[in-house]
């Protein structure tokens, strides 16, 4: 914005006047926000309300931690956040910053952090009254010929105003005399200096010196004013004044060009001789820092490079060279050396600001960043073109000329990448091109887009029965991608119910570990094996989770002895296994059945004879439990026999359970024989019983078979009712019928029918009755008559049982191993028929 500048006094009331002009007049052709403010503004003084003139909130600057940033070095102006005012933040001298550039101009940026946003803008600083006229010397000394005609000039030097416009010199006035006038030339012209012209011929015999006083008056209000004595020295003629062979001298120069480098070489001649044609080179008007740069030799006029040539410093320099000779003429010329640019400065990158961290979540045209870059070098040589590195997710914008945005180009994965070098390089068009290059480090911050994962789909694990509470049985682990709180991950078990109890129940989890323990002991005999879920769960907003199933399998030990099915151990009775007397070597006697609830090896049962009566006689197979004889049984063998059967698991240690078996050798199966020798041979059973023993053994054993003979008769007597009912043949005895079948259920209920015994069963069953009786080995069948026979089904020896043996409930039906019990108890039946 141009502000139109009235040369007054600066005043608080006059700064609002030009800040309202600033607003009114302003035109804009791009978007840079323009200025005018008068140089050596005291600190702190105001601008213009910025805020107003961009259009923002002051809130927007407060909060978005708005700052400036100048170009350069020095910060030479503030913003008050609060206000939006811009203000001056140190004293500006036009002077020391453009020299005698005749507009001088400050760039500064306005930078709002958030959102990132910015704004250009040019301040002109208007030049004040400043700097009063001064001459490049206190006294000028001219030397006139007396001979001088009247109108001759006499060039002097100009007065320097560090001043422009109209603070510069505009006007000369000298001291009042006869003799001499002062010419002053167009001002414009900057070639034209003022000159004394001779009014009156001087006399050297009258008059040897003349001293006047030069003054430089410049335009400011009030004006400022130099000066310098101006003595004339009046001399014999000297008639030939020095004459440059060019007006202006004007060479290019390579910045490149070395130290001492010959730049130019001014020529003059004088048509006089001896003295007075002796001419002598000067430097008649250079600053201070151009005379360091360029030497002049007094004799041949060669100006030389001093110092390194720089074209960003500055591009061309004017300067004038008089020269003098020995009467005292003068002749002035100029010179100008224009510094050619070549590509030596590189592109400068300016990081203006950096967002990091950055959200993984970011959203494309994110601005990361803000930059612009700068080239000292001119045309072709400073033009600049900026890039990024490729395969990153980001790219440069142009907001304007040198200004650039780096936004984000694609999808952020912090989980991928999580941080960021981006290479910025700047490239200018000189030749051979130079370039300068960036880092921006931006980190990418994280979010909860990562369920936590199991390193397994399925946990299995295993723990022994009877454990602890508390023991640890495994542990689970789960990773999270993310970072921070949201890879924090936490443990829970999902509830489920397991036997008819929630999961917890049997077990629990460490909630931050995962590792997994028993609540309470386990059975192995209750169940195997069963399957629950865990979550996994991260501390993340919100929180993602993830399952993972476990199946946890229970160990068996051994914790159970065998259990004996047959002998029962419950049964108190004494009733012993029948084998005929004459019995071969290898029958059949009995079988001990024993299971084991445990399983696997533990469940392997083996049988071992603990105590035998006779150790030749009879022997127990290792893993059969079949009780066979070893030999023929013969008259001089005892008649009863008890054999103690130990059954012992596989496991470690091993556990096992004891069996007494009791073995009746006899000719018949009468029970009145049972009974009567029962009563004899009591005392036989085992010699190492106590009296005690004996007596307890016989009374309940007496109990027992009593109570057989009396539930068998009465059912005999419903049966002997049906077979007269279909039998023509009444001549048979009952009480034979009925011995017969007390026998015989006695021994299916110990599953010890043998071939002996069948035998003898068929010949007395045919004595009786007379008829045509006979056995079926292979169906498992007692026939009794041909018309109307009594069938006793062995395959249905349990049901017959319980309604005719109270002892077969000592087998519980609803027992897991009935069924073995079951198919054990026919087994020896069906072999012994088949043998027979």
């Amino acid at each position: 914005m141009d502000v139109l500048d009235f040369r007054s006094y600066f005043t608080p009331d006059k700064q609002v006047i030009y800040s309202l002009l600033l607003i009114l007049l302003c035109s804009t052709v791009d978007s840079t926000l323009r200025y005018s403010i008068r140089e050596e503004l005291p600190k702190g003084s105001v601008v213009s309300n910025i805020a107003n003139d961009l259009g923002l909130d002051t809130r927007l600057l407060s909060e978005g931690r708005a700052r400036i940033v100048c170009e350069g070095t020095q910060q030479y102006f503030q913003v008050n956040t609060k206000t939006g005012v811009l203000l001056v933040n140190e004293r500006i001298d036009r002077e020391g910053i453009c020299e005698e550039t005749a507009k001088c101009l400050l760039y500064f940026q306005l930078v709002i952090e958030n959102p990132l946003q910015q704004y250009r803008v040019e301040v002109e600083i208007l030049d004040v009254n400043d700097n009063s006229p001064s001459f490049p010397q206190r006294e000028f000394v001219i030397s006139v010929v007396e001979q001088a005609v009247p109108g001759t000039t006499f060039p002097l030097e100009r007065a320097q105003d560090l001043d422009v416009g109209v603070n510069a010199v505009q006007n000369y006035m000298i001291s009042q005399n006869d003799h001499f006038r002062l010419d002053i030339p167009n001002l414009k012209d900057q070639n034209k200096r003022p000159e004394i012209v001779l009014v009156k011929q001087l006399d050297y015999e009258k008059t040897h010196t003349i001293r006047l006083q030069l003054t430089a008056v410049d335009g400011g209000e009030p004006p400022r004013t130099g000066t310098a004595a101006v003595q004339i020295n009046v001399i014999d003629i000297n008639d030939n004044a020095p004459v440059f062979n060019q007006s202006v001298y004007k060479v290019k120069l390579f910045e490149q060009n070395a130290k001492n480098f010959v730049a130019v070489k001014v020529t003059a001649t004088d048509l006089d001789d001896g003295p007075n044609g002796d001419i002598i080179y000067a430097f008649s008007h250079i600053s201070d820092a151009m005379g360091r740069i360029f030497k002049l030799n007094n004799k041949t006029g060669e100006i030389t490079v001093a110092e390194p040539l720089d074209f960003e410093d500055r591009n061309i320099y004017q300067m004038e060279v008089q020269v003098k000779d020995g009467g005292g003429l003068i002749a002035y010329s100029k010179v100008v050396i224009e510094i050619v640019d070549v590509n030596d400065n590189a592109p400068e990158i300016i990081l203006t600001s950096v967002r990091s961290p950055l959200p993984e979540d970011s959203s494309p045209q994110t601005v990361v960043a803000l930059l612009n870059v700068k080239d000292l070098d001119s045309g072709g040589n400073g033009n600049i073109r900026c890039t990024v590195g490729t395969h990153q997710p980001f790219r440069l914008m142009s907001s304007f000329k040198n200004f650039y945005r780096l936004v984000t180009d694609g999808h952020l994965d912090r989980e991928k990448v999580s941080e960021y070098n981006i290479t910025v390089t700047a490239v200018d068009d000189g030749s051979p091109p130079l370039s300068s290059t960036a880092v921006i480090h931006v980190r990418i911050s994280d979010i909860n887009d990562n369920p936590p994962v199991f390193s397994k789909t399925l946990y299995t694990m295993q723990v022994s029965e009877n454990n602890k509470p508390g023991a640890l049985i495994g542990s689970i682990m789960a990773t999270d991608k993310d970072s921070a709180e949201n890879a924090q991950v936490s443990y829970s078990l999902i509830e489920e119910m397991v036997k008819g109890f929630p999961i917890s129940h049997f077990i629990s989890i460490n909630s931050d570990k995962g590792n997994i323990h028993a609540v309470r002991p386990f059975d192995y005999e209750q169940f195997q094996n069963f399957t629950f879920l865990v979550q996994a769960l991260d501390s993340g907003t919100p929180a993602l989770s993830s399952n993972t199933t476990v199946k946890l399998y229970i160990i068996d030990r051994n914790d159970n002895a065998p259990t004996l099915l047959h002998p029962s151990p419950k049964d108190s009775s004494f009733s012993a296994e029948i084998v005929p007397n004459n019995a071969e070597g290898g029958y059949l006697v009995s079988k001990v059945v024993a299971v084991d609830a445990d399983s696997g090896q533990n469940a392997w049962l083996s049988f071992h004879l603990q105590k035998v009566s006779d150790q030749s006689l009879f022997s127990v197979g290792l893993h059969t439990g079949e009780i066979r004889t070893i030999r023929k049984m013969t008259e001089r063998d005892n008649t009863r026999h008890t054999l103690i059967v130990v059954v012992k698991d596989n496991g470690q240690p091993s556990l096992s359970a004891t069996a007494t078996v009791k073995i009746v050798a006899a000719e018949n199966f009468s029970g009145h024989y049972l009974e009567s020798t029962d009563k004899e041979q009591v005392g036989e059973f085992d010699s190492n019983l106590t009296i005690y023993l004996i007596i307890s053994l016989a009374v309940v054993t007496f109990l027992f078979l009593a109570f057989i003979v009396l539930l068998l008769t009465l059912k005999a007597y419903r049966i002997k009712r049906s077979v007269f009912s279909s039998v023509p043949d009444q001549n048979v005895p009952s009480s034979n019928i009925v011995s017969f079948r007390t026998s015989y259920l006695d021994s299916l209920a110990r599953g010890t029918i043998h071939q002996g015994y069948l035998r003898e069963v068929q010949a007395k069953v045919e004595s009786l009755s007379g008829g045509s009786k006979h056995l079926d080995p292979n169906k498992g069948t007692i026939y009794a008559g041909n018309e109307h026979p009594m069938l006793i089904d062995i395959n249905n020896a349990n049901e017959f049982l319980q309604d005719h043996q109270p002892a077969a409930n000592a087998i519980p039906p609803s027992h897991s191993s009935y069924q073995r019990v079951q198919a054990i108890l026919t087994r020896p039946m069906s072999t012994d028929w088949q043998e027979g």
